[in-house]
């Protein structure tokens, strides 16, 4: 089992990724896209910023008396009310209609996709509250990245997310090699027990509630460890692209009428997939990694060459859909 963890971590992997490229149409016509303008050069920053400035703030709260206790509930709560958000939008698009519930005189109105994303979210919060085993960390983490990864595909053309993802690996390989604090983030965020990393233990019986701390894992060979780890930003921000160029590419239908869009999208996947093997590589040797150069390199460079390939040009799609 130990052997094959990784291929557990890949399955969320693409899977999260396949949602999230599932969801980005409906999403799109829900109007969930974060930015009214998806070709703006400067709409990136703002993520970028608080993706720069969120760890900063949790490892200054978490020193402070009292900070982890708050910060893990704050931080709940906005998960269970992101996860509400999605998760209506989501059920919404799903064929299970309103209920007019007696009496009917009344002209009362069940929107059954509220009520489920209500019990849903509801559930998990509470799960995550009181009994945060493994596989509720992945679950809220794989239904979190699959909404994100949509959103942010509908939210960024593809000037503004190669913008993203090309900003996002250097800040990485900085955070984790030289300054180290995505290195003790990682450690606050298993202490908490937070769906902000993803979870592969070498058994279904691991109890997550009760595991070392993540710096005590690391002092023991890979395979001695109980459980592998990556970050949900691993999955979500190289799934933006892939979600992007579905979204923003013209559809140019091609063999058996599969869009280019989506052959361009499927590439810069398969793309971050080539990094994920790298990285797992350098992951199974001990030391901690930054993942998003890995992944976010071969997601924008398999994007560039299908690109040309399908498209015969060198714009790479920056000007808009054609």
């Amino acid at each position: 089992m130990r052997s094959v963890r990784w291929l557990g971590l890949l399955a969320l992997y693409v899977g999260a990724q396949t949602v999230g490229l599932i969801l980005a149409d409906p999403f799109r016509a829900a109007g969930l896209a974060s930015d009214s303008n998806p070709q703006s050069v400067t709409a990136p920053l703002f993520i970028i910023a608080l993706i720069v400035a969120a760890p900063l703030l949790i490892l200054y709260v978490v020193r402070k008396k009292g900070g982890p206790a708050t910060l893990r509930h704050l931080i709940l709560v906005g998960i269970a009310s992101a996860l509400y958000v999605t998760l209506f939008a989501t059920f919404s698009v799903l064929p299970i209609g309103a209920y007019l519930p007696p009496p009917y005189a009344a002209e009362l109105n069940l929107d059954w996709a509220l009520v489920l994303a209500g019990t849903v979210s509801a559930a998990l919060y509470l799960a995550l509250l009181t009994e945060p085993q493994w596989w509720v960390v992945d679950l809220v983490g794989f239904l979190a990245a699959g909404a994100l990864i949509a959103i942010l595909g509908i939210s960024f053309a593809i000037l503004p997310v190669f913008i993203l993802l090309s900003a996002l690996m250097v800040y990485d390989a900085i955070a984790v090699y030289q300054t180290k604090h995505m290195i003790s983030l990682a450690d606050v965020v298993v202490d908490m027990k937070l769906p902000i990393l993803m979870v592969m233990p070498d058994s279904a019986g691991y109890d997550y509630t009760a595991a070392p701390s993540l710096k005590e894992q690391r002092g023991q060979p890979v395979t001695d460890r109980a459980a592998l780890f990556m970050g949900l930003g691993d999955i979500v921000i190289p799934g933006a692209l892939v979600a992007s160029a579905f979204v923003w590419l013209p559809v140019h239908p091609l063999v058996l009428g599969v869009g280019a869009n989506l052959v361009v999208a499927l590439a810069a996947m398969v793309g971050s997939l080539v990094g994920y093997g790298v990285l797992m590589r350098l992951v199974l040797r001990g030391n901690a990694q930054a993942g998003l150069p890995f992944l976010n390199g071969g997601a924008l460079a398999f994007y560039i060459v299908a690109y040309v390939l399908i498209f015969h040009s060198y714009t790479l799609g920056f000007t808009g859909a054609l």
